[in-house]
């Protein structure tokens, strides 16, 4: 939880009284590989922050996994379009690999957000950040080759990510076939 600390120091300088009342909303809590946080057609009502851990979200397309995401260590995940709005999600968040996490609930977030507009932009700013995640995302996808996707995924990725999410779960998010990715990280290790 120090670390969740440091970093909403940085983003808005909680003084000590506050990081005690947002603190105070907080969970800790344990989860096993494979665990699914939101179901498709379930409400995100929750905001976690990885103490330690890999988590993803998805989409089930046609019955095939299309990975939308991917977080570790120190960062924060939802599926946000269900989480703000409070609508049916059309992604799974799941646990890849055994995690802890700290979580806040949208009640408790919102409550906060009435209280002071320090806790108000804890909020604007994660939603800044995955906007602009989703739009450099997408730009990523439509312009950028199987290689080049893959390079700028190692390059922009925690290694933890790079290292340790299954591969066809990395080609699924880099929007290429497996066998692709293979030849791509083979390409790579030659030269």
């Amino acid at each position: 939880m120090n670390e969740l600390s440091k970093i909403l120091e940085e983003l808005i300088g909680l003084t000590e009284s506050e990081w005690k009342k947002f603190s105070n909303q907080l969970k800790r809590q344990e989860y096993k590989a494979k665990t699914l946080l939101v179901e498709e057609g379930k409400t995100a009502d929750t905001l976690y922050f990885i103490e330690s851990g890999l988590l993803r979200t998805y989409r089930n397309i046609d019955e095939k996994e299309i990975t939308t995401y991917f977080v570790c260590d120190n960062q924060f995940i939802t599926i946000f379009h269900s989480f703000i709005n409070q609508t049916p999600s059309s992604e799974f968040l799941e646990v890849i690999e055994d995690s802890i996490v700290y979580k806040i609930s949208y009640h408790s977030l919102t409550q906060l957000y009435k209280e002071s507009s320090k806790f108000d932009k804890i909020g604007r700013i994660l939603a800044e950040k995955n906007h602009l995640c989703a739009l450099e995302r997408t730009l990523t996808l439509q312009t950028k080759s199987a290689k080049k996707k893959y390079l700028d995924f190692i390059k922009n990725y925690n290694k933890k990510i790079v290292q340790r999410v299954p591969q066809h779960q990395i080609a699924s998010f880099l929007g290429i076939a497996s066998e692709s990715l293979s030849r791509v990280r083979k390409e790579i290790s030659i030269s």
